[in-house]
């Protein structure tokens, strides 16, 4: 595959970039409906739309391609069309080429990879939204380097600006309504762009999980790492998808997925800190073993929030009208602004939801196989985005701190649900 030679880094270059996209996009619909006029047979306008807007994406990375790489990992937010074209960014980017690649480790390390390295591939074996993997070998131990696109930091405030109006069209929302939600995002994106911050986190992970059965976590070698590059042990192995879509028999399935399972509950209700990014390309198996690849997005949260947040997996409080209330103001759910028709109805709406998400928690081995599970989380999400009041339910609603929460949990259980696996699930304390 060819290399990548440049990419747009100023604002006003990738701003021109997105308009050129959004004029395409126009084109592709006076295409659709002349053709249609003419009787002609017509691709889908939103296949159109959404591989021009992801090709486009793809070549900017940074922040453009890390939205695509969010919004896939649950396939119901997007139109079909959309969800499939995105979901491409969980493994897939035009690589840069070598040279560029050679420019930062002369910028960061003052020496060519061939210099520091053995041996290096000078074409990347996965690219990203942030950066790009290649294999290495040094000390007789094979390596996998990953280093960062050039720009990309600088880039992403820019970037956040100017795909926000994309987000928000397409996901139907109000610029004032979700401010705080953006701040949280724009946060976490520039933490991911550390790469010495994404280092340290993955150490202190890996020190408090790693006598979790089934669950390993690879070495780095400070002496090759900086704020730009990371170099860690290159591990065999399938992607989680792949595993799950292969044939390995329920015990083994039921194996992975207990794994992941042990793990979020050890980050999130004993550390209060947790990987954040849940998708099936951030973990591989091998013989049995996840281990977990890509700590760029973690996310810390405190006591106070997370009891307020998991006081939701109490089956009793949906029986408390009163308690309920509480939980759900605590939490900015319910605002003293809200009528009491509108309350009424996100009251209802919550329950429904509680009683959904919470169910893992309620049983003692639950069966993330049960197609019901999912499919009832999907049609309540459809349900909710077409109901006019709660679309137009103004203010900010839930903590900010929730996106990664319920990012976390959400893809935990879309990858238990394709892993159809079978799990001993407990409650925080």
């Amino acid at each position: 595959m060819t290399g990548q030679d440049t990419i747009r880094s100023t604002p006003v270059t990738r701003m021109a970039s997105l308009a050129g996209t959004g004029a395409k996009v126009g084109i592709n619909y006076l295409k659709h409906y002349g053709r249609r006029a003419l009787g002609q047979e017509s691709t889908s306008l939103d296949e159109e739309n959404a591989q021009t807007i992801f090709k486009t994406f793809s070549e900017l990375k940074g922040g453009p391609l890390k939205l695509a790489q969010m919004l896939s990992i649950d396939q119901n937010l997007l139109p079909t069309a959309y969800a499939k074209q995105f979901a491409q960014a969980q493994y897939s980017a035009p690589p840069l080429s070598y040279p560029l690649v050679a420019k930062t480790f002369r910028r960061e390390f003052g020496s060519n990879p061939l210099t520091i390295f053995d041996e290096f591939t000078r074409e990347a074996i996965h690219g990203a939204s942030i950066g790009q993997v290649h294999r290495a070998q040094k000390w007789g131990k094979t390596l996998a380097v990953k280093v960062q696109y050039p720009g990309v930091a600088e880039s992403l405030r820019s970037d956040l600006r100017i795909v926000k109006p994309f987000a928000l069209q397409v996901l139907g929302l109000r610029e004032s309504d979700i401010a705080a939600y953006i701040s949280e995002i724009e946060t976490k994106l520039l933490e991911e762009t550390n790469y010495l911050l994404e280092r340290t986190r993955a150490e202190q992970i890996a020190s408090a999980c790693g006598d979790i059965p089934n669950i390993r976590f690879v070495n780095y070698y400070p002496e090759i790492c900086s704020g730009k590059i990371l170099t860690m042990d290159w591990i065999e192995g399938i992607t989680l998808d792949q595993f799950a879509d292969g044939n390995a028999d329920q015990e083994a399935r039921d194996q992975v997925g207990q794994a992941l399972w042990d793990f979020y509950d050890r980050q999130v209700h004993t550390m209060r800190l947790f990987h954040a990014d849940p998708h099936p390309g951030n973990f591989l198996v091998r013989k049995g073993e996840v281990w977990v690849l890509d700590f760029g997005c973690t996310k810390e949260i405190t006591a106070d929030f997370h009891s307020k947040q998991f006081r939701f997996v109490d089956p009793g409080l949906l029986e408390d009208e009163q308690a309920l209330i509480e939980a759900l103001e605590a939490l900015d759910v319910l605002l003293s602004t809200d009528s009491a028709s509108d309350r009424a109805q996100i009251m209802a709406s919550c329950r429904q939801w509680l009683g959904l998400l919470a169910a893992p928690f309620h049983a003692e081995i639950f069966d993330f196989g049960d197609e019901n599970f999912l499919r009832e989380i999907y049609e309540l999400g459809e349900e909710n985005r077409r109901d006019k009041l709660m679309r137009n339910l103004r203010g900010r609603r839930g903590s900010p701190d929730t996106i990664y929460v319920n990012r976390a949990f959400f893809g935990l259980y879309s990858l238990l649900s394709r892993l159809r696996a079978r799990v001993k699930t407990t409650k925080p304390s």
